[in-house]
Formats: C-alpha cells, sequence, structure tokens
C-alpha cells in the first residue's frame, strides 16, 4: 500500500512540474485509484460479478484569469496533455473567482478519521453474503419472491498535490449489502427492502437480519389501499426522511445561492425551521461514510450547523463559490470539471427529543410514509408532489396500509412544520430521524 501512495504522489508532482514548466501560473492535480468489486445474487443464483480497477487524475491549471482541465489515466503522455490544458487555459474566458484555495487555509496536518478497513473480502465471500441476505428474505413467511440481492466493496486511495505547496494523501474503504424481495402474488405483490453501507465491514448490519427486515417490511404491506383525499400529517419514516435532507443540502449549497436556483437564496440569518431544530455537517466523523481530512482544494472542513435553533446559519461553500458570496471557504470543495463545488459531507437533521412511538401516538389521523416515488420535486420554485406508500395512522395507532396516494406542499411549509423524532442512524452520509411534518396535502380515493 505505501508504494502505490507513493507512486501516486509521485505521478502528481510530475503531472504539476509539467504544467508550471508549459506556462501554468497555478495549477493543481488530483490522482484517485479506486478498486470496486461487486456481487449480484438472484433467487439463489450468481446472477452477476464485477471487478474494477481505475487510477486517473485531474490537472487543473490556471494562467492569468483562465483556467482550464484535463482528466486521464495515469498511463496517459503527462508531458502533452499539461502543455494541452495550458493552452486552453490562454484562450479561455476569464474567470475572477476560478483560483486556488488560500494557502493559509490549507491542511498542514490530516487528522485521523479511521476511514479504511484492511479488510478486503474476496468474491467467493461477497457471494457467500450477498446469498445468505437473499435466503433470509426468501425465509420470512409471505415472501414470494426476490428482487435480488448484493455484496460490494470498495476502497480509494486520493492525492492532492498544489502548485501552492499542498501535497497530502488518504484513504478510504466502502462496504455495501442490500436485498430486494416480493411478498404477495397476482395484483396483490408489494415489494420492500433494506441496505447498510459502512466505512468498516464490521459496522455492517449482519446478512439475516438485513434480509429479514427487508422480508418483514415487504409482508407488512400486504393489503394496502388507498386514503381519502384531504389535509393531513405525514410522517416519514427516517429511511425516506433523508431524501428530505438531501432536498435541504441542495438548497443550502453555496453554488445554487450564487445561480440564484436556491430557495432559501435569501433566508440567511433568518428562521426556517421550528425553534430547536438543527441541521449539521460535519466531515470529521469518525468512520463517517462521507468523511474526509480534506476536500478537493486541501482545506481542512470544519463542523458547522447548517441550521441552528431553526435559523439558516450557513452555506456549503468551496473557495471559488465563497470568492463569489464574499465569504471564506468552509472546506466542502469536490472536484467538478474546470471548477470545484461545494457539497455536504455527513449532513443530518438532528435529532430531536420525541420517540417515534410518541410522535406516532400524537398523531388522530394520518400517514406514516415508508417509500416515495417519483421525481416531483423542485428546488427552486419548492412545489412538492410524489407518490407515498405506508400506513394509514388512526387514533395514533398504525392501522392498514396504504398506496397509490399522493403527497403535495410546498418545501418552506414543510421545513417550517417540521418535528424531529430521536431515531437518527448517522451510519448514512445524508440522514436525517423520523420526521412529523404537519398539513401536507393527500391525494387518494
Amino acid at each position: 500500500m505505501n508504494f502505490v501512495r507513493q507512486h501516486l504522489i509521485d505521478k502528481a508532482v510530475v503531472l504539476l512540474d509539467y504544467a508550471k514548466r508549459a506556462g501554468a501560473d497555478h495549477a493543481d492535480v488530483v490522482v484517485v485509484r479506486s478498486c470496486c468489486y461487486s456481487v449480484s445474487v438472484y433467487l439463489g443464483e450468481v446472477e452477476g460479478t464485477e471487478a474494477s480497477e481505475s487510477a486517473d487524475f485531474s490537472l487543473r491549471v490556471f494562467v492569468g484569469q483562465g483556467v482550464a482541465s484535463v482528466s486521464a489515466t495515469l498511463e496517459s503522455d503527462s508531458e502533452m496533455l499539461a502543455m494541452r490544458a495550458v493552452c486552453m487555459a490562454k484562450v479561455s474566458p476569464s474567470n475572477p473567482f476560478e483560483d486556488l484555495a488560500d494557502s493559509s487555509l490549507l491542511v498542514r496536518k490530516v487528522k485521523k478519521l479511521d476511514l479504511f478497513d484492511s479488510f478486503q473480502p474476496d468474491s467467493r465471500r461477497l457471494t457467500e453474503d450477498a446469498l445468505e441476505t437473499e435466503s433470509a428474505g426468501l425465509d420470512v413467511p409471505g415472501v414470494t419472491n426476490s428482487g435480488g440481492a448484493d455484496a460490494s466493496y470498495t476502497n480509494v486511495s486520493l492525492v492532492l498535490v498544489t502548485s501552492n505547496g499542498f501535497c497530502k494523501d488518504y484513504l478510504s474503504s466502502r462496504f455495501v449489502r442490500s436485498c430486494s424481495v416480493v411478498a404477495g402474488e397476482g395484483m396483490s405483490m408489494e415489494r420492500d427492502y433494506d441496505c447498510t453501507a459502512t466505512v468498516h465491514f464490521s459496522d455492517m448490519d449482519s446478512c439475516k437480519n438485513l434480509g429479514r427486515k427487508a422480508g418483514e417490511r415487504a409482508v407488512r404491506r400486504l393489503g394496502a389501499r388507498q386514503m381519502k383525499t384531504g389535509m393531513i400529517d405525514v410522517i416519514f419514516d427516517h429511511r425516506v426522511a433523508s431524501g428530505i435532507a438531501g432536498h435541504l443540502a441542495a438548497m443550502v449549497n453555496g453554488a445554487a445561492v450564487v445561480r440564484k436556483t436556491s430557495l432559501l437564496g435569501s433566508s440567511m440569518g433568518k428562521r426556517i425551521m421550528k425553534a430547536g431544530v438543527n441541521v449539521f455537517d460535519n466531515p470529521l466523523r469518525q468512520r463517517g461514510l462521507y468523511s474526509r481530512p480534506f476536500d478537493d482544494e486541501g482545506v481542512e472542513g470544519v463542523p458547522l450547523y447548517i441550521v441552528k435553533d431553526g435559523v439558516l446559519r450557513n452555506w456549503l461553500l468551496s473557495s471559488s463559490v465563497a470568492r463569489e458570496l464574499n465569504l471564506r471557504t468552509n472546506g466542502r470543495g469536490v472536484r467538478s470539471s474546470l471548477s470545484v463545488l461545494p457539497s455536504c459531507t455527513n449532513f443530518t437533521i438532528e435529532p430531536g427529543s420525541i420517540s417515534t412511538q410518541d410522535m406516532i401516538s400524537g398523531v388522530s389521523s394520518g400517514l406514516y410514509v415508508t417509500e416515495l416515488f417519483g421525481p416531483g420535486v423542485d428546488l427552486i420554485t419548492g412545489q412538492y408532489s410524489r407518490g407515498a406508500s405506508g400506513f394509514c395512522i388512526e387514533g395514533g395507532v398504525l392501522t392498514s396500509p396504504v398506496n397509490e396516494v399522493t403527497l403535495a406542499s410546498n418545501l418552506l411549509h414543510m421545513l417550517s412544520h417540521m418535528i424531529p423524532a430521536d431515531d437518527l442512524d448517522r451510519c448514512y452520509g445524508v440522514a436525517s430521524p423520523t420526521l412529523l411534518i404537519e398539513g401536507m396535502m393527500l391525494a387518494g380515493k
């Protein structure tokens, strides 16, 4: 591993040197080596196996206020590509905001975040895990078919070298298992799933537990019906509530604010959620799925509140976006073609103080959502309209399963009428506890 690491660093340094010789004022290089192995099974048989390895680089050069970028494999002609990138930068449009991150913000010492597990499962182990997961799902009474199961492993080595003195690297790994099953027969079939994704193999949910939960969820949905159209309170199970957290992450992205495509573009410092509700983004979480010791500009991302006590406090920022907003980057930069644009890391709607059961008990008539369908979300206008399924809430109790209904609202209304439960699972990169949102329109029968 040390040999591979040094090879990637040497390659990045050579690329940077070629760029400077060709006439670049500034430059940076990202080199990424990844290995991925996956197995998918269906009804006890291996359906597919994949193994891929890649080693690629992205060289970004600056000439005056012009910028250009080239990407290729490590076997490509480095000198020729560096010269081509510089020639492109010389004729590219002027961009006063694009440049390297301020050298004073660059990481001096890389924090150890425990992002790499040296265990590497072979194809036999991945196959066994996928088969065991599927088998556990099929063993649940009422399950009649499989939607397949998967197991995969990925490891990534990343090196970043810049012309203003940054040269660091880190390793990360990821393990994933998933399972989907079908319950019922004919026109009364229902499907559900479960999955687990972790940085360390030992943190994964067991195959048997994963398959069992997928099967039980599918069986529980049998006999679903529509609900009557009307205004109701809706509880989003934490699995689907993470999608709402994702919508919020997109709206607080500084790039969307710059483009004036964010619904929250004029809401900085204003209350957008109930008092006591917090939203947090933390790139330095130990074993976090989206953790990283530095961003794609070499800046260490500080843990920060996006929303604190219901008030919007921060945007997600990279250097170029921060300059355009007359702010300072908070280390959320991710390489994207010519630019380094901001992205969330471990983004969470923080848990509240109420249990999910007490939340359900407090709803006299409503819907508990376990799955959402269709895009139906406009982050510019805030219009929200998605197909949903789940369970009817009657007198504070979950009763019959529900499907073929549509939920409609506006994202601003949803944020301001949101109450989080206490069941946040921090294993996921974008996560939320179960959420109660008061006053949504349900279209059914």
